[in-house]
């Protein structure tokens, strides 16, 4: 064990790990573009963008220069009565990337943060409309919002938030089907808020897609029955699933539209959750206590939205979106060949996004069918993988080059077929 893995057992708590059976901890120095550099001076492809949130590649110098530059000048105020440049372009930059009808941007620290405030505005919007009965938020199966108790709510319990389900509010859990949603929203309809989707991709659900054609069914009904729409495009915004945003795919226009990973390139915690005007409009009042009463000792870190802006300069002038397409459709012709095997149930892409779905049994994140993939991902050695349960998915940085994403595709192949041989065993 190296020195530094020694020493991070003795004193940090790491997320989403069993730390009686997760002992293999890899030390990293540093990182460049898409590869890691580890303490023995080995290397791998971030396959995975480090949670999904390095969207250009690490340490990109565009970033680094942003960074140090507006550290020197402003590093921090508060924005409760007070402004900067970085935080106002950003959000200009914001609206004008958004979809349309976006007016309004609410400044957050991380993805979790961003959907409790497109949480609390919706349900408060309803309150200074004087509709108190609309309590009730629609959410999905498979769905995952973060881990604070509004987003725990919203997110499907199992397995992650059944410990604290006498703690969270009641939402309406639903199957993602229109005709399951149309049922649910006739028999509620005055009762409802809002409804809550991951647009195209259910991230931590394994990387599960639904069509476009679902987003535009489920918005029309949404304005059928004066329902609000929340897009919770914290992973699949800034051209992951080969548009600027999940929502521009089906050419629909969300109520509340929520972002953090990519938006400061995965180099600084921000994230920003964009309202309609009517939305903020109902938060005006001669009365200070109908503002809205939300924010964040770092709410706008004059860093993070300096970084975020240089990202955003790059998403439009790399076409980020149209790079990470061609990654995903890469590794997907690649990966097509798994669909052969009789223990692969699917094999599937969305922008740069692609996964591999094994049969089993007792699909889901705790699936004991994963725990052959996750030994198989842990050997290895160049490419970073971590499986979602019985889903093995890769998610690079838009600088990929053709030949490291041919080596994420063999790692992938390669897993799949060590997973299978430990299964054996």
């Amino acid at each position: 064990m190296h020195a530094l893995s020694h020493r991070d057992q003795q004193v940090c708590w790491h997320p989403y790990t069993q730390h009686q059976t997760d002992r293999i901890l890899l030390p990293v120095v540093s990182a460049q573009q898409a590869t890691l550099n580890l303490a023995d001076g080995s290397q791998c492809l971030d396959a995975i963008s480090s949670w999904w949130a390095v969207l250009h590649g690490h340490a990109r110098p565009e970033l680094v220069e942003a960074l140090s530059t507006q550290a020197q000048t402003l590093d921090h105020v508060l924005f409760a009565g007070f402004t900067h440049e970085p935080a106002v372009q950003l959000a200009e930059t914001l609206l004008q990337l958004a979809p349309s009808g976006l007016n309004k941007v609410f400044y957050s620290d991380n993805g979790s943060t961003a959907v409790e405030v497109g949480l609390k505005a919706a349900y408060q919007y309803w309150l200074r409309r004087g509709e108190k009965q609309r309590q009730l938020f629609l959410c999905f199966d498979g769905g995952y919002h973060g881990d604070t108790f509004g987003a725990m709510a919203v997110g499907d319990p199992d397995p992650f938030f059944l410990d604290f389900q006498s703690l969270m509010f009641p939402t309406l859990r639903l199957p993602m089907r229109v005709d399951a949603v149309a049922s649910v929203m006739e028999r509620h309809e005055n009762q409802i808020a809002g409804v809550l989707i991951e647009p195209l991709v259910q991230g931590a659900a394994g990387m599960c897609m639904h069509p476009p054609e679902f987003l535009q069914q489920l918005r029309a009904l949404c304005n059928q029955h004066r329902i609000l729409f929340l897009a919770d495009e914290v992973m699949t915004g800034f051209g992951r699933t080969g548009h600027t945003f999940a929502c521009q795919a089906a050419q629909i226009q969300p109520d509340i539209l929520c972002v953090a990973k990519g938006l400061t390139g995965g180099i600084l915690p921000l994230a920003a959750t964009l309202v309609r005007e009517e939305i903020y409009q109902a938060f005006l009042s001669e009365e200070r206590n109908q503002a809205f009463f939300h924010g964040h000792t770092f709410t706008a870190n004059p860093i993070g939205c300096a970084v975020a802006l240089a990202s955003m300069k790059l998403l439009q002038k790399e076409q980020t979106a149209k790079r990470l397409e061609r990654i995903g459709q890469q590794l997907f012709s690649s990966l097509r060949k798994l669909e052969d095997c009789p223990q692969v149930k699917e094999v599937r892409q969305c922008g740069g996004i692609v996964a591999v779905e094994m049969k089993a049994a007792d699909a889901g994140y705790l699936a004991q069918s994963g725990a052959a993939l996750r030994q198989a991902c842990r050997q290895q050695k160049e490419v970073l993988l971590r499986p979602l349960g019985n889903v093995l998915y890769a998610m690079p940085p838009s600088c990929t080059t053709k030949e490291e994403a041919n080596r994420i595709a063999a790692a992938m192949h390669q897993v799949v077929q060590d997973s299978l041989l430990l299964q054996q065993d």
